[in-house]
This record gives structure tokens, sequence and C-alpha cells, in this order.
């Protein structure tokens, strides 16, 4: 087996090498809960449960902010001049 590739053959990236992924340029929307906005945004004001959001991250993780839709945060991604992938 090779370093760096699973059993599937697909590449596995550290979290440093994310970091570093596009040189800063990379961001992906994912989809959340509103129970999850106080683990990646602890500053958020409490808001009610059940809501469905959507937070923008880094390509290493890092949380860079939240909506209330998709298109928000593609359109945030796009006025910041990063490159969004579909990560699964």
């Amino acid at each position: 087996m090779n370093k760096g590739v699973n059993e599937k053959s697909e590449l596995v990236l550290t979290p440093e090498a994310f970091a570093i992924l596009g040189g800063g340029r990379i961001a992906y929307v994912r989809a959340i809960r509103s129970e999850d906005v106080p683990a990646l945004f602890p500053q958020a004001p409490v808001l009610a449960p059940g809501l469905q959001l959507f937070s923008l991250h880094a390509a290493d993780g890092t949380p860079i902010l939240i909506t209330d839709s998709r298109e928000a945060a593609l359109a945030n991604a796009r006025e910041h001049e990063l490159d969004t992938v579909s990560v699964h």
C-alpha cells in the first residue's frame, strides 16, 4: 500500500495538508443544525433548536461563517475569492 493512500485508493490528507490546500483559497459548505452552532461558533448567540443552517469552512475545517442558506454561504465564499469544493 502506498503511503497516503487508503485501501480504496483514495488520497488521504493530514489536517496539516488540508490547512495549506489551495494556498488558503479552498473552502467548503456544510449543512448543520442549530444544535451544532455552539461547538463551531462559541461566540454565536443561542439559537432555537432544530434549525437547518449552513456553515462555510476553510479547507482545514476551520469554520468561517454560518448562514441560513447554502446560496448565501457560496456567495460569501465568492465574495472573499474562495473556491468551494464538494466534500462527502
